[in-house]
């Protein structure tokens, strides 16, 4: 059995030879300490991402059978991007810079860590028409019709592959900060909020239907987003509602017309109060189901909605860092939660320095050894 019929039975209900060992890839921090330690080839700690030839050779290395974030799509962002300039050198060393999203952070060399907004760009419906609109507009340049055209002929039948399907609000927010689409949410513009939502809506939803034209054959379709943190959503489940899931639903309509019926979306943290939304409007692959200090969210999930959700994650990737007991109660609730049907094992986001390469090797070999 391949890899891609072992993925695509579990969440499926269809027997299996053995769980699938999926992983969500890696800090390149912890690349690096891997190569320092001579537990990897140093080449393939520099240029490795999602999906790359880099990380299907350590995949091999390491004993995983994919990662679960192999999506392929096209320019669906701002088009063109904003100027990366450095508007201020600081004298702790820091930097001023306007990003690609015209957000102004604030970088310090050296420093892992997402970087502090000072300013943001996005304020009000002038910058909204001036400077975002035209960057929100769908043309054929965005997508490489060519690589879509052959990309049956050229992909791995043991491998799931997804259709990146964009984003309805994360990517925003990315535009704004979280103070400022706060700010947005509440503006004497009423509408302008909306406005934004639905501009950049559309050009995604183009783009996935110009992707799907072409002939493409994927797996699943895949969001992300990043709007909840430990406390839940950014913003009130009703705005979200009202704003954001007729386009959820557009979009997954369009996806089921071209067959694709698994479509997940990736967004940490505590994601209870969206759930209804995103499952309503077809979103069915809870993803990458974070543990952090609130425990377990799939299980009552299921509960809550039945066998049509469907997980993809959930283990505390910070037993990693520690030792084969704490490997071994992770693996043990992951042979629970993977008895409930329709869920796969996964580590809960990227694996972080300090993971011990011994470990996720352990790790990956007992999930293959689960039988259903």
């Amino acid at each position: 059995m391949t890899n891609r019929e072992r993925v695509m039975n579990v969440l499926h209900y269809r027997d299996v030879d053995r769980l699938p060992a999926v992983h969500f890839g890696y800090w390149p921090e912890l690349l690096v300490e891997w190569a320092e330690q001579g537990k990897i080839p140093e080449e393939l700690s520099k240029g490795n991402y999602d999906g790359s030839d880099k990380e299907v050779a350590l995949d091999k290395i390491i004993g995983w059978d994919c990662n679960w974030s192999r999506t392929v799509g096209c320019n669906n962002g701002l088009f063109p991007c904003f100027e990366y300039k450095v508007l201020e050198v600081l004298p702790d060393g820091s930097r001023r810079v306007q990003n690609s999203l015209g957000v102004i952070e604030r970088v310090k060399p050296g420093t892992v860590s997402i970087p502090s907004e000072d300013d943001y760009l996005l304020k009000d419906r002038e910058a909204f028409e001036t400077l975002y609109r035209p960057k929100m507009q769908y043309s054929d340049e965005r997508v490489n019709f060519e690589y879509f055209r052959t990309f049956n002929d050229n992909r791995s039948d043991d491998v799931v592959v997804g259709v990146a399907a964009g984003s309805v609000l994360g990517d925003i927010r990315n535009m704004t900060s979280v103070i400022g689409m706060s700010y947005l949410m509440y503006d004497e513009d009423e509408t302008l909020f909306a406005d934004i939502v639905d501009a950049y809506a559309q050009m995604q939803y183009s783009c996935l239907e110009a992707v799907l034209k072409t002939g493409a054959s994927f797996d699943f379709g895949h969001y992300w987003e990043d709007i909840c943190f430990k406390n839940g959503p950014l913003l009130s489940p009703k705005l979200f509602e009202d704003v954001c899931a007729e386009h959820y639903r557009k979009r997954n309509e369009l996806l089921h017309s071209y067959g694709i019926d698994i479509i997940s979306l990736d967004c940490d943290g505590v994601t209870e109060q969206l759930l209804p939304i995103w499952f309503e409007t077809g979103v069915n692959v809870m993803f990458p189901i974070e543990v952090g200090v609130w425990g377990d969210q799939f299980e009552p999930a299921r509960k809550k909605y039945g066998e049509g959700m469907l997980g993809i994650g959930g283990m505390d990737k910070t037993a990693f860092r520690k030792d084969k007991v704490a490997v071994d109660a992770e693996v043990e609730r992951m042979k629970r939660l993977a008895s409930l049907g329709g869920f796969i094992p996964c580590p809960d986001h990227r694996l972080m320095p300090g993971s011990k390469f011994e470990l996720v090797q352990y790790y990956a070999e007992q999930i293959k050894n689960i039988r259903l």
